[in-house]
């Protein structure tokens, strides 16, 4: 179930029997010469919306698109938050839902430059409650911060089909999860080296001399949509499970 598809009766219908939300929470930045700027925002969604398809117990939030990407504004089209706009911008998602009655926040992150921002944003959030005055009866929030590629087996699946050159940015594993939804989109580029190289991720300038196509030590003109299908097929499973264990944690 989608909250953008649905009405609000159907939403507070949905607040009636559950508390919980899935939202996919990610990047807009570079992924390459074949990679989709979309990339980190793009694979959390598909998998979010590929695990709760035809389901109406599982409710997948707007896509948090825009994160912490300034490393990547050496790059046409990245576009980046600074750490405090996106906290302030999560805290009003947070409190926004919370009013309507929904007690557990899922974030599925597909960027990793986005996590210490994340947990500075979760520390924010239980902050305001922290040092508001006692005795009131509103249910307490609770966040969970879960990276897609950190999900239960889906690391030993990207391994088994890219056991070389997956890479930290723009990975074979992340171009496969997002040419399976978007084939139209597919982008053939033959990249030199092979495998790009690795380093230190600084400002933007530093970044662009330093990776100047944008990858870091990935090959992702390995990535197929047959790959990101198995990829994605794993990812939806275990994040259905590690979802429902969320929601019935203390």
């Amino acid at each position: 179930m989608l909250l953008h598809t649905a009405s609000w009766p159907e939403i507070d219908a949905y607040l009636a029997k559950h508390k919980g939300i899935i939202i996919p929470i990610g990047s807009t930045e570079q992924h390459g010469p074949n990679g989709l700027l979309g990339t980190d925002a793009l694979c959390p969604e598909i998998i979010a919306r590929e695990a709760a398809l035809d389901r109406d117990d599982v409710l997948i939030g707007p896509t948090f698109n825009v994160g912490q990407a300034q490393h990547h504004l050496g790059f046409a089209g990245t576009i980046s938050l600074r750490p405090s706009t996106m906290i302030a911008a999560m805290c009003d998602w947070a409190d926004s839902l919370a009013r309507h009655g929904f007690e557990r926040l899922y974030w599925f992150n597909g960027h990793g430059g986005n996590v210490a921002t994340i947990t500075a944003a979760f520390s924010q959030m239980y902050g305001q409650s922290s040092f508001a005055r006692g005795g009131h009866n509103l249910p307490k929030l609770r966040n969970n911060l879960r990276n897609w590629w950190e999900l239960p087996g889906v690391a030993d699946v990207i391994k088994d089909i890219f056991p070389v050159g997956d890479g930290s940015h723009a990975t074979a594993s992340e171009v496969s999860v997002t040419y399976w939804a978007y084939p139209q989109a597919i982008k053939r580029v033959e990249m030199s080296p092979k495998i790009a190289p690795t380093g230190p991720i600084l400002d933007a300038e530093d970044y662009r001399r330093r990776f100047p196509d944008g990858r870091i030590g990935s090959d992702p003109s390995q990535a197929t949509p047959e790959a990101g299908g198995r990829i994605v097929a794993k990812a939806a499973q275990a994040l259905l499970v590690d979802y429902e264990d969320f929601l019935k944690a203390a």
